[in-house]
């Protein structure tokens, strides 16, 4: 399986984008996922997830792409069903494929699995091609805490007609880019060119305005250097309290 490369935005002019939605429940790592792929960082500590959409522009066998991922709140269980919003549907819209995210730390998130496939499932009911899904098991590496058994996302992922990814989004930046850049693989195979719509990566790099889906909201859109700053922001934080004691 070949490897993706990775580019500064600034040499890249690419004509193809994939979207990706990650969803999940609160808690299982979503964010920590999606900076751990596109920054090979891992950071702890994060705000209020908020929605943000996240950008990187790679190359995939030899072809320049733009990936845009898009994260999503946490959902959660009520009396009535999932408790979600109006922004985790429009996301699901928009995105060309999907990863489901459950804790093996947590029995709750991977109960809500099944009623967030029946989602997409319904978002997606009158496109004429099937959107690609993958599940991704977060925080193995946490045994001691564990409340998921180790066989129940493959019988999960079998049955829904996924696929199945167990990680470490704190320990090991390969499983996760394994994962993501295997769905990203197979949706450059699914999807020609001619198919896709660019749409920049943000306003800084591009001379031209701004193109957005009208099926998405206006999210914030971090680029690489928010995301170093936020890095450092944490690691002074830990050295400050450190210090203290």
């Amino acid at each position: 399986m070949s490897t993706i490369a990775e580019y500064p935005s600034a040499e890249c002019q690419s004509n193809r984008v994939i979207k990706i939605a990650v969803i999940g429940g609160s808690g299982v790592g979503k964010t920590a996922l999606v900076v751990r792929f596109l920054t090979k960082r891992f950071i702890g500590d994060y705000e209020r997830n908020v929605g943000n959409l996240y950008s990187r522009e790679v190359q995939i066998d030899g072809e320049q792409v733009a990936i845009q991922v898009q994260d999503t709140p946490g959902v959660q269980m009520n009396g009535n069903g999932l408790s979600c919003t109006d922004h985790l549907a429009r996301s699901i819209q928009w995105a060309d494929a999907v990863v489901m995210v459950y804790s093996v730390t947590d029995c709750r998130s991977f109960d809500l699995i099944g009623q967030l496939h029946q989602l997409v499932s319904r978002t997606h009911v009158d496109r004429s091609t099937t959107l690609p899904i993958i599940l991704v098991a977060n925080k193995a590496d946490l045994l001691h805490v564990r409340r998921v058994d180790a066989q129940e996302g493959p019988l999960l992922s079998s049955a829904l007609g996924c696929s199945f990814y167990e990680v470490s989004a704190s320990e090991d930046y390969n499983q996760v880019h394994g994962a993501f850049h295997r769905l990203c693989m197979d949706l450059a195979k699914l999807q020609p060119p001619s198919m896709q719509t660019p749409t920049p990566i943000n306003a800084s790099t591009s001379g031209t305005e701004k193109k957005r889906s009208p099926l998405i909201p206006r999210p914030k859109s971090p680029n690489m250097q928010d995301l170093k700053r936020r890095f450092k922001q944490v690691l002074s934080a830990k050295v400050r309290t450190v210090t203290s004691v």
